[in-house]
């Protein structure tokens, strides 16, 4: 067994809302997934995202027609891919990193996602580059897409942060 396979078999499959909180800094109402399945370290997961109706969103987009804002979608992406960045890294946690939204590119809404639906957010590595992770992010609900999006995002250490802070 190589060093990579024994380093990936020790990478859990699953990681619960408490796992994701301690690799993300997202709390509510702006944590947007429950529960990650599927993973494969430094490659790709699946995002569970449970819709609820008395999420704060719902109270204004649209009163009587509540349709979850397409923005949150590609958020809930963005942080089941930053779940899957800091899993896949030895050493790092919402402590130490933080990853960043850089671009979003060829996002597509398909079909409303509204309370009661389940999205199964699927995001894929495309490449990495250092720092600089570049994903496909699928969100589907009842195996039907209802949205898509490319994007990038960037791991920065939380000390490099606050010496430009300092220094600025």
């Amino acid at each position: 067994m190589t060093t990579t396979t024994k380093a990936a078999a020790k990478k859990p499959t699953t990681i619960d809302i408490d796992g994701i909180m301690g690799r993300i800094p997202h709390r509510y109402p702006m944590l947007l997934i429950d529960r990650i399945i599927d993973i494969v370290p430094g490659e790709g997961c699946t995002g569970v995202k449970n819709v609820s109706a008395n999420e704060p969103a719902f109270q204004g987009h649209f009163p009587g027609h509540p349709i979850m804002p397409g923005v949150l979608i590609i958020e809930a992406m963005a942080q089941t891919s930053a779940t899957l960045v800091v899993a896949s890294m030895d050493g790092v946690t919402s402590e130490t990193h933080i990853v960043y939204f850089m671009t979003i590119e060829s996002a597509r809404f398909r079909k409303p996602v509204v309370p009661g639906d389940q999205l199964h957010i699927k995001v894929k590595k495309e490449r990495q580059r250092g720092n600089v992770w570049r994903f496909r992010g699928e969100a589907h609900v009842d195996n039907v897409l209802v949205a898509e999006a490319v994007y990038t995002a960037m791991l920065v250490e939380k000390s490099t942060l606050e010496t430009q802070a300092v220094a600025g």
